[in-house]
């Protein structure tokens, strides 16, 4: 064997043997902060590369002199290897405890960011971590919004289910105790409790067709539409309610305009808007109805007379449960047998129905009034 070849070996089997004993180390450390690990990572090579060397040099018989200043110089060379690893490991250790405090604080309000990071891997989790945390504080004001929204419905559809039975409970009161005799008068008592019980039914209709909209489980018949095709039809349902107000609706649409959608759901929502409009706008005022193209959408929009919303409750409209000061009494006429938009949640099935079929609707407020905004994907 050339004299290569045995110093190789003999290198290779001191280095090894050295090498060797990081793997107990790294057991022992395991739990143990990050530092020491990196302190074991660094000092174990340059271990290993003073041993080969110094082993080395001793089997080759070198002087006592000799081997003395190889071994001096090993040993400092180690020293500085191993104290230059440790420091230059330094922003690694702190980057994970940066790291370690944003996870903690992640959706929190003293969130600290993880901020810049000395290698790839960590960058990436960091940013995965600024991310996180961003869709979680969405998700938490998401939540906290819907609570809100639940809370005020509640109180809401709690006073205006009381109303319609509070008038049922008084007529058929009245009717049971005698005081009513004439004919007409009874008539008139048995359409007004016939009136409340269509309200209480429109209510829980409306709150099953919200439960739908939210649980996922809305299912849609799709079909080619003609958007003039709803209009008219829309009109014409909210023709009796329109009468009795005084207001007048006009339409104004493209024949040419189609959409792939549900013609029941469509026609609702249309209805809700304009008798959302009927309802605001002041007698003899007028109510129009548009529906064209822009670009490859539908768009239908529902103009009223209301003299407008404020602004602060612009954000708000379309949320369940949301009215504004103006509508929180149940109404749309004393007709029994008009459509109602009713316990702030007309707009919220509206919304639903619209983003069902891929749209969106919108609501700006314009001279006089405020414009309802419907886009949808063209056919």
């Amino acid at each position: 064997m050339s004299a290569e070849l045995q110093v190789a070996g003999i290198a290779l089997a001191c280095s090894a043997a050295a090498a060797l004993t990081g793997v107990p180390l790294l057991r022992l450390l395991r739990g143990r902060p990050l530092w020491a690990t990196t302190a074991a990572l660094s000092v174990v090579p340059v271990v290993a590369v003073a041993v080969g060397v110094a082993g080395t040099a001793r089997a080759m018989f070198l002087s006592d002199h000799d081997l003395q200043v190889v071994l001096i110089v090993v040993a400092v060379s180690a020293v500085v290897a191993t104290a230059a690893a440790v420091w230059l490991g330094r922003p690694v250790v702190a980057a994970t405890g940066t790291l370690t405090r944003a996870a903690a604080t992640l959706g929190e309000l003293e969130y600290h960011d993880a901020g810049r990071v000395p290698t790839a891997e960590l960058a990436a989790l960091a940013r995965t971590l600024d991310a996180t945390h961003v869709r979680l504080v969405a998700a938490r004001d998401r939540e906290r919004a819907l609570e809100a929204s639940r809370r005020e419905l509640v109180a809401w559809i709690s006073h205006d289910l009381r109303t319609p039975l509070a008038g049922i409970r008084a007529t058929a009161e009245a009717l049971q105790d005698g005081l009513v005799t004439d004919a007409e008068t009874t008539a008139r008592y048995h359409r007004l409790m016939l009136a409340d019980a269509e309200r209480l039914t429109g209510m829980v209709d409306d709150l099953f067709e919200l439960a739908r909209l939210q649980a996922g489980a809305f299912q849609l018949t799709l079909e080619k539409v003609c958007l003039a095709d709803v209009v008219s039809d829309a009109i014409a349902a909210t023709d009796p309610m329109a009468r009795a107000r005084g207001v007048t609706v006009t339409g104004s649409a493209d024949h040419a305009v189609y959409v792939d959608a549900d013609v029941t759901e469509v026609g609702r929502m249309l209805t809700n808007l304009l008798v959302n409009a009927i309802r605001h706008t002041p007698d003899d005022g007028t109510v129009e109805v548009t529906a064209g193209a822009d670009a490859d959408r539908a768009v239908l929009a529902v103009a009223d007379r209301c003299g407008g919303i404020p602004a602060a409750d612009l954000p708000r409209l379309f949320d369940f449960g949301f009215r504004g000061e103006t509508a929180r009494t149940p109404g749309g006429g004393d007709h029994p047998h008009q459509p109602r938009v009713r316990s702030g949640i007309g707009l919220a099935i509206v919304r639903g129905i619209v983003e069902a079929h891929g749209g969106d609707v919108t609501v700006h407020n314009r001279q006089g009034g405020c414009s309802f905004v419907v886009a949808l994907p063209a056919a």
